[in-house]
């Protein structure tokens, strides 16, 4: 790996693991070409996906949505109701653990701390 097929141009169309039929050419996995098209491949993908900061926004739309019953849930295909279901538990579970106690369950009494402050410095 890798093996490139180029297009009429000399640039890299596609990268694949095995050599294939029609001309394809073998280059290290380190070559500049191999790298160049795999950053531009990222970088077209990164395009399309969903910016995670818009992702809240467009939980707490659809939740708009839902609960004013514009569109009813049941409405949607069950595989997203499904979805939307669990992702909706999932935010509850995550918000109620944030605000789980610390763990401690005695409060440390600290009014006899003033008598330490009584105490000679030490030598």
């Amino acid at each position: 790996m890798p093996y490139v097929h180029r297009d009429s141009t000399g640039q890299i169309e596609s990268v694949h693991r095995a050599a294939g039929q029609g001309g394809m050419e073998y280059l290290d996995a380190s070559d500049g070409e191999i790298v160049r098209f795999f950053r531009q491949a990222v970088s077209a993908d990164s395009v399309a996906l969903p910016d995670s900061e818009l992702m809240p926004v467009l939980e707490a739309l659809a939740d708009l949505i839902l609960s004013k019953r514009l569109v009813p849930i049941e409405e949607l295909p069950p595989d997203a109701q499904a979805k939307w279901l669990l992702r909706k538990e999932r935010r509850v579970q995550v918000a109620k653990h944030q605000f789980e106690a610390s763990g401690f369950v005695e409060v440390i009494d600290d009014s006899t701390f003033d008598e330490l402050r009584n105490l000679p410095p030490l030598p």
